[in-house]
């Protein structure tokens, strides 16, 4: 087992990465409107890891000619975690499983979006220090 330190940026996208397939993994886990309890349980279990993911993303240093794709990742990150903790009362109480399905699914897909612009963000900062493909 390889253990990384929390200041090693690959730490946080290999945890979000584990974090976000295992919250795919409960929202497409199949039950029957008798296990319906169970499974929304496990859904909430999974969310934990994923909001704590997202709190602890590594950001790099907000200064020089990136400074604006550093704030608005900030933003962007503040108002998924928002997001996520509001779905905290709904995947337990909302009549309808399915639409809590789905939501989480677009969520989970604006998630993604939001890692992939951080790997791009912190490739064109490694770029930037090693002088560019040019």
């Amino acid at each position: 087992m390889t253990v990384t330190s929390s200041s090693d940026p690959v730490a946080p996208s290999t945890g979000t990465a584990a974090a976000l397939a295992g919250l795919h993994r409960a929202l497409d886990a199949p039950f029957s409107a008798a296990e319906a309890g169970g499974w929304r349980w496990g859904v909430r279990r999974a969310m934990g890891p994923v909001r704590d993911a997202l709190e602890r993303e590594y950001h790099g240093s907000a200064d020089g000619w990136q400074s604006a794709r550093h704030g608005r990742s900030l933003r962007e990150q503040a108002a998924l975690v928002r997001r996520l903790g509001g779905y905290g009362p709904v995947v337990l109480e909302h009549p309808d499983v399915d639409q809590v399905r789905q939501g989480l699914k677009r969520l989970l897909a604006d998630i993604d979006h939001h890692v992939q612009r951080q790997h791009d963000l912190a490739y064109d900062e490694v770029e930037q220090e090693i002088g560019g493909s040019e």
